[in-house]
Formats: structure tokens, C-alpha cells, sequence
């Protein structure tokens, strides 16, 4: 499913992230930069060693006690399609999606999108944030992603394409509906 809004394209599919060639790949991390499970391992994992060098960098210079939730870094891509990996802290939901979490979910998109802009960077793909080992429900997750983006679009007329890469149709379907919601003004 595609949508335009103001300039800029919202694309949902299922899909492998680390196979994405947009010039941005956006990293579900953890607060410690260094990898793990889900989609931050297997981001770590395709785009090898580089990336991990830049995260200890980061973490020794900016972020010693580990990067917040809701803010982004980038680094390269390493040996990924995409140029450049942003690395992004999701709340840890348990289950359940407070406004406060719901808030900082938000700021994981949004600030993602802004610091793409900064980087001059254009077309960015997401997964769905915070929605696996951090269990955010995925039908809250999902409004709340596609709020921030169409947000982000509606105020910046520089990014052309933002990719939701979802891992399952079950996510996919969720995101499609938050979508749909979200051009009907729900």
C-alpha cells in the first residue's frame, strides 16, 4: 500500500529491512548500541562490523550511559544496501502502551525523520518499532507510527519516501489500517 502526503511517500510491505535499498534503514535498538535480538542483531548481523564500530564511538563520545529512548544516531550502512543505518530506542512496553510511552515511540519516529533531514538523506525505511521483544501492542504501535511519519511530512517538504518494512502480514494489515485511518482524518 502507498500513500502521498504533502510531498513525501508512504510505502507499506512485507519484507526483510536488511534488504532494503533506501538510503536509510532505520535500527529497532537497545539503549546500549551494541546489537541484540530481532531486528537490531539482524541488522548487526548483515551490515557486519562497521556498524558496531561506529555504536562504540557513539557510546564513548555522546551517549556513554547509553542512548535515550525516543532519540536517534546514525552510522554507516556497512555492507547493507542502504548508505546509513539510524538507530533508534523504543519504550519497552510489556504489553501495554501508556501516554508516556505512546510519547516516546512518537519521538523514536519522529527524531529518526529529523536527523534523516539533517543528513540530507531522502528515503528512509522503518520496522515496526518497539512491537517484538519490547511488546508495544502492535495495533496502538502501529497508529502511533504512521501519526509521527505523516506528521514529520506534513511539516518538512525534504524526505521523498518512507518505507514501513513489516516482518509479518498480521503487522502489515495493523499498519495498513492505521494508514488507511490516518488519510480518512480518524
Amino acid at each position: 500500500m502507498e500513500a502521498v502526503v504533502n510531498s513525501g511517500k508512504i510505502v507499506l510491505k512485507i519484507g526483510d529491512i536488511t534488504q532494503e535499498d533506501t538510503e536509510a534503514i532505520v535500527n529497532a535498538a537497545n539503549s546500549t548500541l551494541m546489537g541484540g535480538g530481532g531486528v537490531d542483531g539482524a541488522i548487526h548481523r548483515a551490515g557486519g562490523e562497521a556498524i558496531l564500530q561506529e555504536c562504540k564511538r557513539i557510546r564513548q563520545t555522546l551517549y556513554p550511559d547509553g542512548l535515550p529512548t525516543g532519540e536517534a544516531v546514525i552510522t554507516t550502512g556497512g555492507k547493507l544496501k542502504a548508505r546509513y543505518v539510524i538507530h533508534t530506542v523504543g519504550p519497552i512496553c510489556g504489553g501495554s502502551l501508556t501516554p508516556e510511552k505512546e510519547r516516546l515511540l512518537y519521538n523514536a519516529y519522529y527524531n529518526s525523520l529529523k536527523l534523516a533531514k539533517e543528513k540530507g538523506i531522502k528515503t528512509v525505511s522503518f520496522p515496526s518499532i518497539s512491537t517484538g521483544a519490547y511488546r508495544c501492542p502492535v495495533e496502538q504501535s502501529a497508529k502511533v507510527a504512521i501519526k509521527a511519519v505523516k506528521d514529520f511530512l506534513q511539516r518538512e517538504n525534504f524526505i521523498k519516501e518512507v518505507r514501513f518494512v513489516l516482518f509479518t502480514p498480521e503487522v502489515y494489515n495493523h499498519y495498513q489500517k492505521a494508514l488507511k485511518e490516518a488519510l480518512n482524518g480518524d
